[in-house]
């Protein structure tokens, strides 16, 4: 077997720093972005436009000997949620993996695993109720349009024909929920987008931090390390070859009775429920965030460098403007067990560790 040498396309989005942390003291790791990674956890990183085609093929001479992608990159418009039903974030999504991926294919005979990251907008759950628990193979809402289906059938088709060639790569696509860790401009991370919320209540004198969703449904969230380990066991296990598999930390959740927690994480007693449009109201605060991290000697950069998107995202995943119990968001994790990935994380203790990694490096104000 040649050794293992991991590719992480994405490192600086929330799933690729995860992976960069767990294969990064394990193998030689290969990581790409556009953006250069606040921490490489010594991996090798190379900047590069996965929509640039040529530049995809001109990584041949770096690709060679990699044995195992990791596909955690993405192209999200502004506007986010907007963005998961449009044409365009469709086609250069798909280009992207098609870049990647047929210089890999090519370049490297020692290729044996691929990762691909979907999501719970496989079962529509941004369009529709969730039929629940919703399953693999089962859920699916293929009528609706999604770059999920271009890249998963460019993927099931190039490895039909790898298989053909002789080579002996499999895949594995992971359906995480909620993904919480520790990421700098990530479209989809709650955490910079709460952290920044709390410390403009504090620097406004607040004692309490009210929660700003709106009423909660039950739904399920992943820590980004768990995920990460879920993807280097997929790369590992004959029953994770050519299938797809839902993963969350394995309980569930509604977000005001997980408020309390939050707010003890970030220094507060938790406040009352008191609607608060993230995006539209502490997005604008550039001038107040500066204060703060001057303050407090952050090494954060502006929100639109350290939030992204994401606090459009809180909006959306937290039910802003919901007045009343969304439909439930569950998925089924019945089939990632019995294949042999049984981790598990207390969803409360997620949050917790999130908040704390990122106050232990500066990115948000000490508890």
């Amino acid at each position: 077997m040649p050794t293992k040498r991991v590719l992480i396309a994405g490192a600086t989005g929330l799933v690729g720093r995860a992976a960069m942390k767990h294969f990064g003291s394990q193998c030689d790791v290969l990581a790409l972005s556009r953006r250069k990674p606040g921490e490489t956890f010594g991996a090798r990183w190379l900047p590069i436009d996965l929509t640039d085609t040529a530049a995809c093929a001109g990584l041949a001479p770096e690709l060679s000997g990699v044995t195992h992608l990791v596909y955690a990159a993405l192209h999200e418009r502004p506007g986010l949620v907007a963005g998961w039903q449009e044409e365009e974030q469709i086609r250069t999504n798909d280009l992207m993996l098609r870049n990647l991926l047929g210089a890999l294919e090519r370049a490297s005979p020692a290729l044996r695993h691929v990762a691909l990251l979907q999501g719970t907008k496989a079962y529509g759950v941004h369009v529709r109720p969730l039929t629940v628990p919703a399953r693999e193979n089962r859920s699916e809402m293929h009528e609706q349009p999604n770059f999920y289906w271009n890249q998963e059938r460019y993927l099931r088709e190039l490895q039909r024909k790898a298989e053909h060639e002789g080579k002996a790569w499999s895949w594995s696509i992971l359906r995480p929920v909620l993904i919480v860790g520790c990421s700098e401009g990530s479209a989809m991370n709650v955490i910079p987008a709460l952290g920044v919320y709390a410390a403009l209540m504090r620097r406004a004198g607040k004692k309490k931090l009210d929660y700003p969703g709106g009423v909660g449904r039950v739904a399920q969230a992943v820590d980004a390390d768990l995920l990460a380990r879920a993807i280097a066991w997929s790369g590992n296990s004959k029953k994770a070859r050519n299938e797809i598999f839902n993963v969350t930390n394995g309980d569930v959740f509604v977000w005001p009775n997980v408020w309390p927690a939050i707010a003890d994480a970030l220094g507060f007693a938790a406040g009352e429920h008191v609607p608060l449009r993230l995006d539209a109201e502490i997005r604008p605060q550039e001038a107040a965030w500066a204060e703060i991290r001057k303050a407090h000697g952050l090494v954060s950069g502006t929100l639109k460098e350290f939030v992204g998107l994401s606090f459009e995202y809180a909006d959306y995943t937290m039910g802003y403007g919901r007045d009343r119990p969304g439909p439930p968001a569950i998925v089924s994790t019945i089939k990632l067990m019995q294949a042999g990935f049984h981790e598990v994380m207390d969803t409360e203790a997620m949050f917790a560790k999130a908040f704390a990694e990122m106050q232990e490096r500066k990115l948000l104000p000490p508890r």
